[in-house]
């Protein structure tokens, strides 16, 4: 595909782009390995089982019913209607209160741990530590974490050249600059420690492509142009994956500070 890139969306775009397609995102999205969880507990200091955990950014629920199975009391915190919606729905039995990192619905020195999974970048950092810091208790963790691709796999690093042409950009690079620690907290406040959690899941070509699809820069794309792109990438799969089933390979990128 060599037509023009698709002009930038803005990052408040993009953000609320996810409203629209929650129920894609919710099918389509890769959950996080047990080892992650185990990583955290090390990193935190503590058990996850009775921790009270506020999960920002929950989305459709993914890290929220994890930490719920690990034995956390979580209470989701989530901005987007659509993505509070599908969480309701899927997880009616859990928790889930409307507000941002920015402002968190949530008093003073409640939290054991606060986690963000796939979405403390969305966040005002200048806000979103502090905010952080007033809800966690003394010794208690702040966690992020990002599934990321494994470019260090021929088929994955292809697919993200593919990607950067389509969008204009070097996929890798903005990789790199996004995953400096230091970007997570410009203040210096908080001292990350960081670790990475490899893993894998197979799945039918159809899930990997609506996990494409449900990308933030997909998602607002022109929806021809995300179509054809959607539709020659599936070409390029099949002829790595002959029957039909994708080995993703994920890095889980994990960043841990706790609040003295």
């Amino acid at each position: 595909m060599t037509t023009t890139p698709p002009p930038p969306a803005s990052p408040a775009a993009r953000a609320h782009s996810f409203n629209a397609a929650a129920a894609q995102y919710a099918a389509h999205r890769p959950s996080y390995p047990h080892a992650l969880f185990d990583t955290v507990e090390e990193l935190a200091g503590r058990p996850l089982t009775g921790a009270k955990v506020v999960d920002v950014g929950a989305g459709t629920g993914i890290a929220t019913a994890l930490l719920h199975v690990r034995g956390a009391d979580v209470l989701a915190v989530e901005p987007g209607a659509g993505m509070a919606a599908e969480f309701r729905r899927a997880l009616p039995h859990l928790p889930i209160v409307r507000g941002s990192g920015n402002a968190l619905p949530v008093a003073d020195a409640h939290a054991d741990v606060v986690t963000y999974a796939q979405a403390w970048h969305w966040t005002d950092t200048a806000r979103s530590v502090p905010e952080a810091l007033r809800v966690l208790r003394p010794g208690g963790a702040l966690a992020l974490w990002w599934n990321t691709d494994a470019f260090d796999i021929d088929w994955i690093a292809a697919a993200a050249e593919r990607k950067g042409r389509f969008f204009g950009i070097d996929i890798a690079e903005a990789r790199k600059a996004a995953e400096r620690t230091e970007r997570a907290d410009p203040s210096g406040r908080l001292d990350f420690t960081r670790r990475t959690v490899r893993w894998s899941r197979r799945v039918p070509i159809d899930t990997h492509l609506g996990n494409i699809g449900s990308q933030s820069m997909f998602l607002v794309a022109p929806e021809d142009r995300r179509t054809a792109f959607l539709e020659e990438e599936r070409g390029h799969l099949l002829k790595v994956f002959p029957d039909g089933i994708v080995e993703e390979t994920y890095d889980v990128l994990l960043l841990v500070a706790r609040k003295p």
